[in-house]
């Protein structure tokens, strides 16, 4: 069985077309779709993450309101940028977070994409160490991250303290068990997804990958899986890693659907992206029966074991869950998803 949640990029416009006009919109919205989903069955609701760009760009408040607002989902982020975050304030964000929802997040994390302003990252306070690249810098916070969501004492206590100290080295809080089992890093090479793989991070793998050799991109990003199953075995962790990867998906079923997205589709695209050539995946838009069998062609999806469907949220909370439902009814069932 597959899970299958969706994934926001979080827009607003102040357009009049835009069903999302403003921040309040959009984070109004997307609690609503997170709980909408979940009553439709779906598995996940995440968001995306960026900076300096009308979308969403400080999760935890949204995360933590959706866990509020809903009882079985997972919520997660795809991607947070860790070039732009203090490890241990993030640490904080996450537990509380995380026990608000009852243990549910599943926390994407990476070096990012491209931004919308030139090294933003130094505007909140952090720059490279000596020899380090700005993707240095977001797997040394990535790693002292994931030593702080552990739950170990590294503090000396204060001998003299406002309230009484438990024994020993203290730690950050609120803490959240197992939350560190459900931290994803979204690898765009075979061998960043390597590198989560042996640091016990779950896989996230977007519509967008290195082009390494040429291949489509649904068998670039199977043999990524492939790569990072390995050396997860390799590594040998007590549990199994999970593999998440997003599709733009879209089942035609009325009119509405047919003027939106009766012309999506086509062929994967290659192009250059932060001075690396990059393949682009192509998205799917069609009847039912034939999205069925474009895509049990898909090679990654295949591989994975969620599939995170991205949505045009200015569209809507009402026809977004419709979206989300179609798949759910028409297509997940002929794949064998459910």
């Amino acid at each position: 069985m597959k899970k299958i949640g969706f994934l926001s990029f979080g827009h607003w416009n102040p357009s009049p077309q835009s069903g999302t006009r403003s921040a309040a919109d959009v984070l109004h919205q997307t609690i609503e779709l997170a709980v909408a989903a979940e009553e439709l069955g779906a598995d996940g609701a995440y968001v995306r993450v960026h900076h300096f760009a009308q979308q969403l760009g400080s999760p935890f408040p949204l995360l933590a309101a959706m866990g509020a607002k809903t009882n079985r989902i997972e919520l997660g982020t795809g991607v947070i940028d860790m070039r732009y975050e203090n490890p241990l304030y993030m640490a904080e964000d996450a537990g509380s977070a995380d026990l608000i929802s009852g243990g549910r997040l599943q926390l994407g994390i990476s070096r990012g994409s491209p931004e919308q302003v030139i090294d933003g990252w130094r505007h909140f306070g952090y720059a490279p160490a000596p020899g380090e690249t700005e993707a240095d810098m977001a797997r040394r916070h990535a790693e002292v991250f994931l030593d702080m969501i552990e739950g170990k004492g590294f503090a000396q206590p204060n001998p003299r303290p406002m309230f009484p100290n438990p024994p020993g080295l203290l730690r950050l809080e609120p803490y959240s068990a197992g939350l560190r089992d459900r931290i994803w890093w979204g690898a765009a090479s075979n061998a960043t997804a390597e590198w989560a793989a042996k640091m016990g991070m779950n896989l996230q793998s977007s519509t967008l990958k290195v082009d390494e050799n040429g291949k489509p991109f649904h068998v670039q990003q199977a043999e990524q899986i492939r790569a990072y199953r390995e050396a997860w075995k390799e590594a040998g962790h007590a549990r199994e890693g999970r593999v998440s990867v997003s599709r733009s998906i879209f089942a035609l079923v009325n009119d509405q659907d047919r003027m939106y997205f009766g012309r999506q589709g086509g062929q994967d695209q290659f192009g250059v992206i932060d001075q690396y050539r990059a393949v682009f995946g192509r998205s799917y838009a069609d009847e039912p029966d034939r999205l069925i069998e474009q895509l049990r062609q898909d090679e990654a999806i295949a591989e994975a074991d969620t599939l995170l469907l991205t949505v045009p949220n200015q569209l809507g909370v009402d026809y977004n869950a419709h979206l989300i439902e179609s798949i759910l009814t028409h297509v997940a069932p002929g794949l064998g998803w459910r």
